[in-house]
């Protein structure tokens, strides 16, 4: 049986789909047979995935489905098939989130360092222990995305003081900064690890180790 990766959270604009489509791209081009999984109705993964297709430079194949509505089922039939599942889920409460959670074995939530996104994580809270009062094998992390890269702002201190609070997720020490090279990319259906950038590599790459390899 292989790994279903979950990206959700109570909040749009997290970086859900970047995460997901780099976490993709990362496995696949390091030889896992992995499928991303689009179940979010902007389907940003979707043109991602399709935009890919259609780039020489992309040499490495990322397999791709798009679900909706209770994915329970669909995700452990892929699971029992691929090494990796990988899935985007919209940035709100839905039926994809709370079904898909069930059938996944990591629950992986970014925040940006914000109030508003802070704000959510008692919503979230309550729906990862939905999921897990029904999948106990779920594990849920809090990762820290698209932080400022000025060090001087402190914005990432007061969020990490607030998700040490919520002692039921595990807390991925790795910060990921935010970075140009996500959106030059994800414009031509590549990832990161197909960019010059070794900053935004060695950060995403500590991510993926500690969590999902």
């Amino acid at each position: 049986m292989g790994k279903v990766i979950l990206f959700g959270s109570e909040k749009g604009g997290t970086g859900k789909s970047s995460l997901a489509t780099n976490t993709a791209a990362y496995l696949s081009i390091n030889g896992y047979d992995c499928v991303l999984v689009d179940a979010d109705k902007q389907k940003t993964s979707s043109t991602w995935a399709q935009d890919r297709e259609e780039n020489k430079r992309a040499t490495i194949k990322v397999n791709h489905v798009s679900l909706d509505g209770n994915i329970r089922s669909p995700l452990l039939d892929l699971k029992s098939r691929y090494e990796f599942v990988v899935v985007d889920c919209a940035g709100r409460d839905s039926r994809e989130l709370r079904t898909g959670m069930t059938a996944t074995d990591i629950l992986l939530s970014p925040l940006r360092p914000s109030q508003f996104d802070l704000d959510t994580l008692p919503q979230l809270l309550t729906i990862y222990e939905q999921a897990k009062d029904l999948h106990p094998e779920l594990s849920g992390y809090l990762l820290i995305n698209q932080a400022p890269t000025n060090p001087f702002i402190k914005e990432v201190e007061l969020a990490e003081a607030v998700i040490s609070e919520y002692r039921e997720f595990h807390r991925i020490q790795t910060i990921l900064h935010d970075r140009k090279v996500y959106r030059d990319v994800a414009s031509e259906g590549l990832s990161i690890f197909e960019s010059d950038n070794e900053k935004a590599k060695v950060e995403f790459e500590e991510v993926l180790r500690s969590v999902v390899l």
